[in-house]
């Protein structure tokens, strides 16, 4: 599959689609995101077009078999809440360097900023779809926008959790800013958590030990301060053994009722031992199937094996984040990690259909890790993502619409298991034609637009987001954003365009 799958809408079967019907759903976001998260008739087809071919629930004729294949107008992937990359992006650039076009993914910079979405009032998802034109021949942006209920106030209202932490003291790990720098935000964090949960503490270098079976904070507090503050670097980087040791100590420690989670902290320079993410984990995916047990990665240090990292979060039914300071560690562990323990969705996938009848081609921008066969949607088997109170996931999409086009562009759907009962939802919703350009929508539209654009400008090349100005009007487009929506991330976003200036000229 190409990096970035440009849809040619074969005009000669509009006919037949037509004539099937384009049917919509009447399933778009209600005005509070609400929804009834009930299932929807699969036989119908959620995204206002028939249904894949991979739709068990479909009767089948001989005469499918002589008609044409449907026309490729589907968009489908695994959503996916990480934001290593853009961190990543950042600490490479202050230290004057260009990052490596391979760690460079678009979706991740966009999922780097808060977006204003309705919430839904349950689990599950809002959909909010909408689209600006980018002033460059018949291309618009496209912002498809899933959000997740909001954290519960209170550390009460959340599942108590069972974390095991997952330590690299390998040599590599002395650098200022790493180790120390997880040390400390683990120790304030154990301040922070509550008496009912419980941490594990699991260390590897060029091998893996349980310095602490899983520990209930209530009475311990000291106890497990004492096992963090005496983590020292040692020799190689085992990074498999760390994993699989780590994951027997959640296994053995697994509380019921809890949010049991791995929480590996490395600089993912894996130098010894199994190195490859799929072995690694296809060791433990007894332990992440049959207990859904999820794996949420940090990497730290000016060197960073973001590939590995990303690769085990995918297969471990995680996400990342990258940590370069003080300042963003005290954010993931005492904050986004506190507050996100708990599961809302398991397995979320989302297809987006565009309307042939208007739209010529499109790409989804980024996600290249994260594609799934369109016929695979409502496989409930295919894996997906894991998504958490608070979280919103945002997808850009390039479309190219017809000239004088009017009327219905695209249906954007969500599909997702309960984290308990595995059974699935869906929720959908629609967007019309557009009449804005990028630099007239919503402000926080425009952010997601500048940092798709900044992505863009860092990457390979290979593809251009339409639109896209120079890194000096961006830098200059994100000083105004800062302004408007008074987001520090956002200010920090500009300085950080014009820290690619020289670089990248």
């Amino acid at each position: 599959m190409d990096r970035y799958r440009t849809r040619r809408l074969r005009t000669a079967l509009v006919a037949v689609t037509v004539a099937g019907g384009l049917l919509l759903t009447g399933c778009g976001a209600s005005d509070d995101g609400g929804g009834d998260n009930s299932s929807v008739d699969r036989a119908e087809g959620a995204t206002g077009f028939p249904a894949p071919d991979g739709d068990l629930d479909r009767d089948r004729d001989t005469r499918d078999e002589e008609r044409d294949p449907a026309p490729d107008h589907l968009s489908t992937f695994a959503l996916d809440v990480d934001t290593a990359s853009y961190g990543y992006a950042r600490r490479t650039l202050a230290e004057g360097r260009r990052p490596d076009p391979s760690t460079i993914r678009p979706e991740e910079f966009v999922n780097s900023f808060r977006q204003d979405y309705d919430r839904p009032d349950g689990n599950g998802f809002s959909v909010t779809v909408d689209g600006a034109r980018t002033g460059e021949e018949d291309w618009s942006l496209v912002r498809v926008g899933l959000a997740t209920r909001g954290a519960p106030e209170g550390a009460g209202r959340r599942p108590p959790a069972a974390l095991t932490f997952v330590i690299d003291i390998s040599g590599s790990m002395s650098e200022p800013g790493r180790l120390d720098l997880a040390q400390e935000s683990l120790g304030v964090m154990t301040d922070r958590l509550r008496d009912d949960d419980s941490v594990a503490l699991v260390t590897f270098s060029d091998e893996a030990e349980t310095v602490l079976p899983m520990t209930r904070l209530d009475g311990n507090r000291d106890e497990i301060h004492e096992a963090i503050d005496g983590l020292e670097p040692t020799f190689s980087t085992n990074l498999g053994a760390g994993v699989e040791t780590g994951y027997a100590t959640a296994v053995e420690g697994r509380r019921e009722g809890a949010t049991n989670r791995v929480v590996l902290v490395s600089d993912a320079l894996a130098n010894d031992g199994e190195t490859d993410p799929d072995e690694i984990l296809d060791r433990v995916s007894g332990a992440r199937r049959e207990h859904g047990i999820t794996l949420f990665g940090v990497g730290v240090g000016s060197d960073y094996g973001d590939a590995l990292m990303e690769r085990l979060a995918d297969k471990g039914d995680g996400h990342t984040v990258y940590v370069s300071g003080s300042e963003d560690a005290r954010e993931v562990f005492c904050e986004q990690l506190p507050r996100n323990i708990d599961l809302t969705a398991r397995d979320a996938k989302a297809q987006v259909a565009f309307d042939p009848e208007n739209v010529t081609d499109f790409r989804l921008i980024g996600y290249d890790n994260r594609r799934v066969a369109d016929d695979d949607f409502r496989d409930d088997r295919v894996d997906g993502g894991e998504t958490g109170p608070g979280h919103t996931v945002t997808a850009l999409y390039a479309v190219r619409t017809k000239p004088n086009a009017n009327g219905h562009l695209a249906t954007a759907t969500v599909r997702w298991q309960d984290p308990q009962t595995r059974d699935p939802h869906e929720e959908s919703a629609q967007l019309e034609t557009l009449d804005d350009s990028v630099w007239d929508a919503s402000p926080r539209f425009q952010v997601a637009a500048v940092a798709a654009y900044f992505a863009d400008a860092l990457g390979d090349g290979e593809h251009r987001v339409p639109g896209r100005p120079s890194l000096l009007k961006l830098a200059v487009r994100a000083d105004g954003l800062a302004e408007r929506t008074e987001d520090k991330a956002v200010s920090q976003l500009a300085d950080t365009i014009r820290q690619a200036v020289p670089i990248t000229d």
